[in-house]
């Protein structure tokens, strides 16, 4: 029993990782994406909701697909969580993309500030589980 409980906290601490790892890259991949100053029109292909429970709270998460044309030529389709409601198959809207990472284009608005505060809130905030879930590992009393 006590081994899979070992198995469990450090289990916690692997997504802990996993999930500040998710963080910093795709907020990386934004900043890359608005700083390259490449912009296209895209039109969205695909959109749907997913539905998270978080505390017995349904959480929705829109999300949509687009397909546009790089400045060399190139087609590209990428898929982005968190784009507005209101966005409708058909529709063109901008976005912005690095030319070495085309399919890791972002649809929305630059807001630098704003991501790297929410990149920091979410790491403070799976740094503390991380760090909680070791504290009660080691101090766990044997059984």
């Amino acid at each position: 029993m006590e081994a899979l409980f070992d198995l469990s906290v450090f289990a916690v601490i692997a997504i802990c990782v996993g999930g500040a790892i998710a963080i910093v890259r795709r907020t990386r991949q934004r900043r890359a994406a608005w700083e390259s100053g490449l912009t296209a029109r895209a039109r969205v292909v695909r959109a749907w909701a997913t539905t998270q429970m978080v505390n017995n709270v349904a959480r929705r998460v829109q999300w949509h697909e687009y397909d546009y044309t790089t400045h060399a030529g190139a087609a590209v389709r990428f898929k982005e969580s968190g784009g507005p409601n209101g966005r409708a198959v058909g529709e063109e809207v901008l976005v912005y993309y690095a030319p070495d990472a085309p399919d890791r284009a972002t649809a929305s608005e630059p807001q630098p500030g704003k991501d790297t505060a929410a990149m920091i809130f979410w790491l403070v905030i799976l740094l503390g589980a991380a760090a909680y879930a070791l504290h009660f590992w080691a101090t766990m009393p044997d059984l």
